[in-house]
């Protein structure tokens, strides 16, 4: 690193010696940037923008990484520099500040600017919103919104809660029915209908929206709290949660980071936007950050379960497998369900199948002693589990009774069937429940080569090849299917081919495969029993 410095600053034409260690703050930073240390980016970043604070160049990057790292003084300080070079979702960082601090003129210039740019259909409305704050008439501004689908599904949405923030109950939840469904977006626009309602102690309204078993929309039910205020602030930030859980999601990207931190600064109450900005910041690698943020949403919160669950997940994805178990743990000794599937099903990807069975056989007790109906992918699940733990028939009779409770699920159906061959059971059978999970589902490669090695093992190699081949070039990486493969080869007299596709198998195997594949291609399969 050293030397490639030196290098660069003997190309650079430096007006004076004293701009050398603002160069070497830029270059460390832009060298933090590439190692994805966006925290540790964003400090260089200010540095060396605070040493020339109208380098347009420094700031386009300070921009960015301030963030990615949470530096919203540093993504403001590099937006105003920038100016109207400043990337669009500038904006919606600096009308989130503005509403925080109930500065209207620069709200409002901030709104006009965003609605002349990509993200106009947000334009309306916020100017609804600002409209509220200053007292004038925001329904005038939401009624122009008619140019889209987009559009009109965000000025309704508005629509609703400004009714509901002005005292209009009857209007505006006749508004927010017409629109809800059962999607994350309507689940997310009955709890901030619902606290904006129990802020001016309009409870049982509240109540009326409440309705499911969402874990949100059940625990604000149960205790509701002291509810919101309307504001600028709440608008802005369910707005931009809106948006930011449209696109979540998708494909990474810097917006849907920028939209939570915004919904965020903009009204901090918003717990959403907090789950939200933790996921973003867990899936940009950023764990502790993202952890900080999920701990930042209260245990008496509508979400407080939905924030430890997110934290169980970031520790998952980010390696901490023992960490992550132990707070599913804690949390599963509630009893509650979504707690105990999910800590059944850690303890699965953390190869505990003994350990994980009983948790899925409690999850079947519970439902069937509250009377509730008897749910085949939990047997499944169980089934799963027992077989993984080398319990095969307490799992047989797990599987059959999803099986029974499923007879036309295909996941069912081919586990069943395959897992009654693997452990040596007649043929026959099996190849009855493969042949009716391949007709539900033909394109399905698992069910395919299942059905294929069923025809292998019944001795039907030929009428096994073009199944198990047609797995194969849709899992050209899955080894399982490529060793079938290599076996029907051998067995129809290709050799040649057979040692191949055990080739292709070795090279993503885990030891005992790999040595089993090994073996194989020096010397053939062993006879079938």
């Amino acid at each position: 690193m050293t030397g490639v410095l030196a290098g660069a600053l003997a190309c650079t034409a430096l007006p004076a010696e004293a701009r050398t260690p603002d160069l070497l703050a830029y270059l460390q930073g832009r060298a933090a940037d590439g190692d994805g240390a966006a925290q540790l980016a964003a400090r260089r970043y200010a540095d060396a923008l605070a040493a020339t604070p109208g380098d347009t160049g420094v700031a386009a990057y300070a921009y960015r990484e301030a963030v990615a790292a949470g530096d919203l003084k540093l993504a403001m300080d590099s937006a105003a520099v920038l100016g109207n070079a400043a990337p669009p979702d500038a904006d919606l960082l600096i009308l989130a500040s503005a509403a925080a601090h109930h500065d209207l003129a620069a709200a409002d210039a901030a709104i006009a600017r965003i609605g002349k740019r990509q993200f106009g259909v947000m334009a309306a409305p916020l100017a609804a919103w600002a409209a509220f704050e200053r007292g004038a008439d925001p329904l005038p501004l939401l009624a122009a919104a008619r140019e889209d689908t987009v559009a009109r599904r965000f000025a309704g949405e508005a629509r609703g809660l400004i009714l509901l923030s002005q005292g209009n109950t009857r209007e505006g939840l006749a508004t927010l029915r017409a629109i809800l469904g059962t999607g994350q977006a309507s689940e997310d626009l009955r709890v901030l209908a619902a606290r904006l309602l129990i802020g001016t102690r309009r409870t049982a309204e509240a109540k009326s929206l409440l309705t499911g078993e969402a874990a949100p929309i059940a625990a604000l039910r149960a205790r509701p709290g002291a509810g919101t205020k309307p504001s600028l602030g709440f608008g802005v930030s369910a707005l931009f949660t809106r948006i930011a859980t449209d696109l979540i999601t998708g494909p990474p990207g810097p917006l849907p980071l920028t939209l939570a931190q915004a919904a965020v600064m903009a009204d901090p109450a918003n717990d959403r936007a907090k789950l939200l900005l933790g996921y973003a910041l867990g899936r940009d690698g950023q764990t502790d950050r993202a952890l900080a943020t999920l701990a930042m949403v209260g245990t008496d919160s509508p979400y407080a379960q939905a924030a430890r669950g997110g934290r169980i997940q970031i520790l998952t994805d980010s390696g901490r497998t023992e960490a992550a178990l132990a707070e599913a743990e804690a949390l599963a000794r509630s009893g509650d369900t979504v707690a105990l599937q999910r800590y059944a099903d850690l303890l699965m990807t953390a190869d505990r199948p003994a350990d994980a069975a009983p948790i899925y056989r409690r999850i079947i007790d519970k439902r069937e002693s509250t009377g509730g109906e008897p749910d085949w992918s939990t047997w499944l699940q169980y089934g799963a589990a027992l077989d993984e733990a080398d319990d095969w028939p307490r799992a047989h009779e797990a599987l059959a009774q999803a099986v029974k409770l499923a007879p036309d699920e295909p996941l069912a159906l081919n586990y069943l069937g395959y897992a009654q061959i693997v452990h040596g059971e007649p043929v026959a059978p099996a190849k009855a429940l493969l042949e009716k999970a391949s007709k539900l589902r033909p394109k399905d490669p698992a069910i395919t080569d299942s059905l294929g090695w069923a025809y292998h093992l019944a001795g039907e190699p030929k009428r096994a090849l073009p199944l198990i081949e047609r797995a194969a070039l849709a899992s050209p990486t899955d080894v399982e299917v490529n060793e079938h493969l290599g076996d029907v080869y051998w067995a129809v007299g290709r050799r040649f081919d057979a040692r191949y596709a055990w080739r292709a198998a070795q090279v993503v195997a885990e030891d005992d495969t790999a040595a089993r594949l090994a073996a194989k291609i020096a010397n053939g399969p062993e006879p079938q029993p």
